[in-house]
């Protein structure tokens, strides 16, 4: 197995403050496809924004990530469980769930060797469902300037593993015969300082900070200033979701 490099330690508490939620409905599907609701694995759970989401529909979650800084600042919820344990060999007990999900992290793991895990944790008829979302939009004039910073500013900053998330997982087979998704709106509203939160917490923008010793942030801050508006505006941002699941055969 790879060595686990943490590409957001940098960042674990920012991450947790401004990483966004995931819609309500994607959670309620999930719930209403899967055999029972008693225990859910999410795996690489970073700071717990889909083991949050879980919550309410499952006795418990188990949720693990390697990285203990982003745990130490992972929201705390009722009925959810956070353990530092790889994706590739977890403690839990064979056949005792009925969901794993993977939210943003599938593009780091040893895919063989999850997918192996995934069939040894997952109850007959249990579900793998793995989503990854892409590059924000809010209005024409400020697109332009964040695919500007993704690509050009930080293009030569981002781990090759990003390349996965902009396909939306494509080329990546799942172990199990794949089931309808349904699409989901992921929104939010965000004033410039919550965006600006959301870029601090890239991998590539820590990447940039170590090699060119500066803020990439620092010239777009001023640039995104002069178009938003005041500094208490809020606009809708979205994120292109894509859900992906599978269900292991009875």
């Amino acid at each position: 197995m790879p060595t686990f490099r943490d590409h957001f330690a940098f960042a674990a508490s920012s991450y947790a403050s401004y990483r966004p939620r995931y819609p309500a409905a994607l959670f309620a599907w999930l719930a209403s496809e899967t055999p029972g609701h008693e225990r859910a694995w999410d795996c690489g759970t970073g700071s717990g924004q889909a083991a949050v989401g879980l919550a309410p529909h499952y006795g418990m979650v188990v949720a693990t990530d390697p990285s203990q800084a982003q745990l130490a600042s992972a929201a705390r919820a009722r009925g959810v469980e956070y353990v530092a344990m790889s994706a590739e060999a977890s403690a839990l007990r064979g056949a005792s769930l009925a969901l794993v999900t993977v939210a943003q992290a599938l593009h780091w793991f040893d895919r063989a060797r999850f997918f192996d895990e995934v069939d040894r944790v997952l109850c007959p008829g249990g579900l793998l469902a793995v989503w990854s979302y892409g590059l924000l939009t809010i209005e024409p004039a400020i697109d332009a300037q964040l695919h500007h910073f993704y690509s050009d500013t930080l293009g030569g900053y981002w781990p090759s593993e990003r390349a996965l998330v902009d396909t939306g997982y494509a080329g990546i087979a799942l172990p199990y015969p794949e089931l309808s998704t349904p699409r989901v709106a992921m929104e939010a509203s965000w004033t410039l300082a919550q965006v600006l939160g959301f870029l601090s917490t890239w991998s590539a923008v820590g990447r940039y900070r170590m090699a060119v010793e500066a803020d990439p942030l620092r010239e777009l801050s001023n640039e995104l200033a002069s178009a938003w508006g005041t500094t208490t505006e809020r606009r809708l941002v979205r994120w292109p979701l894509t859900l992906r699941a599978a269900r292991k055969r009875m």
